[in-house]
C-alpha cells in the first residue's frame, strides 16, 4: 500500500496548511490549532487581523472534485436562502482550491454550543429550520452524489467487515449470520414502504454537526450530503426510550409542519436507517484503520468486547425493527 493510501494527509504539517491559506489571499498571523476530524482534516486558522477560519482539507479518492463541488453548491444555495449553514467561502467563483497535491476549502469561522435536544423548544426550532433546508433541497436533484442506498450503507459495508480481518475468529460466523438477518429485514421494511420523499438532505445530521447560536441551529459539515427521505435528518435527534422518542418527533413535528411535512410512512424507516448507521461505522472503521488517526482515536475497535458489543447491538436492531414505528403526532 501506498503511503498516500495510508498516511493520506502525511504531508499536511502547520506550514502546508498556512501555506494552504496564503495561496487563496488569507494572510495569516502563523495562529493554527487541528480541529477534531477523521475523515478529513480540519484546522482554525487566524488571520492578521485576528479573525478566524476553518480550512478542510478532504480525504484523497474520497469524493471527485464534482461531488465536492457539488456540496459546496447547495451549502451555498442554503446560505443564499438565509438558511444558518456554513458555506465555503469564493474566490472568483471557486470553493474547491489545490496546493501540492491537497484539496481544500475555507469556512469562516462561526462559533456556536451544542445543541439542548432536551428542550422542546429547541426541537421545534431545530423541526422548522430542518423544513426549510429540505424545502430548498426539493428544488433540483444532485448529478454527481450518491444516493442514500442499501448497497452502499449496507451489503458493501458489510463486506467491507467481513474481509477486514477484525472480526475476532470465535464471533466471525455469529457477524455473517446477524448482519445478514438484519440487512434482510431492512430490505424488507425498504421494500414495504415503497418509494418515499427523495431529495437533496445533510445526510449525517446529529447533534455533532450542530451549533446553537443565539438564533437558534447552525448547520455545519455538508460532506455526506445525499439523494435520500426526509426523515434521515430528523431521526438522529431522538434519544432514549420509546416515549422520549415520540415525545421528541411530536416537538420536531410542530417545527417542522410549519414549512413542511413527512410522510408518515416514513417512520417505519427509523430503524432500517439507524441499522445501517452502525453497520456502515464498524465498516468506515475497518476501512480507514491503516490511517495512523484510527488507531490512536479508536483503539477499542480491535478489542473483542466491542465486537460482543456490536453484535449484540445488531441483535436489538432485529427486534427493533419488529417493534411499532413511531406515530406521526
Amino acid at each position: 500500500m501506498t503511503e498516500r493510501a495510508n498516511r493520506p494527509f502525511a504531508a499536511l504539517d502547520p506550514p502546508a496548511v498556512l501555506a494552504a491559506a496564503e495561496s487563496i489571499g488569507i494572510a495569516t498571523s502563523g495562529r493554527l490549532l487541528a480541529l477534531n476530524s477523521y475523515e478529513n482534516r480540519v484546522y482554525q486558522v487566524a488571520d492578521e487581523s485576528g479573525a478566524l477560519w476553518v480550512f478542510k482539507f478532504y480525504r484523497p479518492a474520497r469524493w471527485r472534485d464534482a461531488e465536492i463541488r457539488e456540496e459546496h453548491d447547495f451549502a451555498l444555495e442554503l446560505a443564499q436562502a438565509e438558511l444558518p449553514v456554513a458555506a465555503p467561502l469564493q474566490r472568483d467563483g471557486e470553493t474547491l482550491f489545490h496546493l501540492d497535491g491537497q484539496r481544500f476549502a475555507a469556512f469562516e469561522y462561526l462559533a456556536g454550543r451544542a445543541p439542548e435536544l432536551d428542550r422542546p423548544d429547541a426541537l421545534e426550532l431545530l423541526g422548522r429550520t430542518l423544513a426549510r433546508v429540505h424545502a430548498i433541497g426539493a428544488i433540483a436533484r444532485f448529478r454527481q452524489r450518491p444516493p442514500l442506498s442499501l448497497q452502499r450503507l449496507g451489503f458493501d459495508a458489510r463486506q467491507s467487515v467481513l474481509a477486514s480481518g477484525f472480526v475476532p475468529r470465535a464471533l466471525a460466523d455469529r457477524y455473517a449470520d446477524i448482519s445478514a438477518q438484519l440487512l434482510d429485514r431492512v430490505q424488507q421494511e425498504f421494500d414495504a414502504v415503497g418509494p418515499v420523499s427523495d431529495l437533496r438532505i445533510h445526510g449525517d445530521c446529529h447533534p455533532g454537526n450542530i451549533l446553537w447560536r443565539a438564533t437558534g441551529p447552525l448547520f455545519v459539515d455538508f460532506d455526506d450530503c445525499v439523494s435520500g427521505p426526509r426523515v434521515q435528518d430528523l431521526w438522529m435527534f431522538l434519544a432514549g426510550g420509546a416515549a422520549e422518542q415520540q415525545s421528541g418527533w411530536a416537538h420536531l413535528m410542530t417545527g417542522y409542519e410549519s414549512f413542511g411535512s413527512v410522510d408518515a410512512i416514513e417512520l417505519r424507516l427509523i430503524e432500517p436507517l439507524r441499522s445501517l448507521r452502525m453497520l456502515h461505522y464498524a465498516a468506515w472503521l475497518a476501512v480507514r484503520w491503516d490511517d495512523p488517526a484510527f488507531p490512536r482515536a479508536f483503539p477499542w475497535f480491535v478489542e473483542p468486547r466491542y465486537w460482543e458489543r456490536h453484535l449484540q447491538d445488531l441483535m436489538e436492531q432485529l427486534a427493533n425493527i419488529d417493534e411499532p414505528p413511531l406515530l406521526a403526532r
